[in-house]
């Protein structure tokens, strides 16, 4: 991806925010990377002249879902994620790729920092390299997800992975420079928030635009918008609610959060049975 459009995603987020570093909760980086850690298998990926950690969690055999982070990295919530997924019926093999290798953001100036720097087409190398790994180990198919900037990659992988067999991608569209999800090859579902203020990245428009171009892609497709809900409506842990009121995203509606996974279990079970 070109520096413009990783512009893009960060100041799409950032201005939606429009936080200061001291109006997040504070989250020792000990109990960030320690939440949830004795659930999963901690693997190396080899992709080019490189390796990557990845997380592992749920049935050996199982199909498999590439669990793609938020912009703050491999955290406590998309662990919350990734370990949910493994026990959805009748059960997943959920895998999470450290986009920033190791590294975590604890506010929205570091999350940007972080996303700032990634390497977009390297994250596209990884979740193929993810999707293929499942492959040679036991999944005869492979999902992706993502929540925000891991939604956004999640419906990239449908256009630019062709190993991948299914996409559900939650607040997050990529940008024209990344993929055209007019291009799609793998089927989408997508769920927004109706008061998602992202403009251009996640709000009502965005998902507009998406259902228009998946509709000229000719793949299976569903577009999703929850009433009453903002950004990052699915973060429900204790923390990630904290979190969540302190960027003024107050809104709690567990029958929206529970409608998502039903249909997120929906989609995932239909294309990778």
């Amino acid at each position: 991806m070109s520096s413009s459009s990783s512009r893009f995603f960060s100041s799409s987020i950032g201005k939606a925010y429009s936080l200061s570093r001291s109006s997040i909760p504070s989250f020792s980086r000990l109990s960030v990377r320690s939440m949830a850690d004795s659930a999963f298998k901690k693997i190396q990926i080899q992709r080019d002249d490189t390796t990557f950690d990845a997380y592992v969690v749920g049935k050996d055999d199982a199909p498999g879902i590439v669990v793609i982070q938020e912009w703050w990295g491999v955290d406590f919530e998309i662990k919350n994620h990734a370990i949910k997924i493994s026990k959805l019926e009748p059960g997943f093999k959920a895998l999470i790729p450290d986009l920033y290798r190791g590294k975590v953001g604890l506010d929205t100036a570091e999350a940007q920092h972080l996303m700032d720097g990634l390497d977009w087409p390297g994250a596209i190398k990884d979740i193929s390299a993810s999707v293929n790994w499942l492959k040679a180990n036991g999944s005869k198919k492979v999902g992706v997800t993502g929540m925000c900037m891991g939604g956004a990659l999640a419906i990239a992988s449908s256009v630019l992975v062709p190993e991948v067999d299914a996409v559900v991608g939650f607040y997050g569209t990529p940008s024209s420079e990344l993929a055209d999800p007019a291009k799609a090859k793998a089927p989408i579902q997508a769920h927004f928030g109706e008061l998602d203020n992202f403009a251009g990245f996640s709000d009502v428009t965005a998902a507009k635009n998406l259902e228009e171009k998946l509709k000229a892609s000719g793949v299976a497709n569903e577009v999703h918008i929850y009433p009453g809900n903002g950004h990052a409506f699915l973060n429900r842990s204790p923390e990630g609610v904290s979190r969540r009121k302190s960027m003024g995203l107050s809104d709690e509606d567990e029958a929206a959060v529970e409608l998502a996974w039903s249909r997120f279990n929906s989609w995932m079970k239909h294309y990778l049975a």
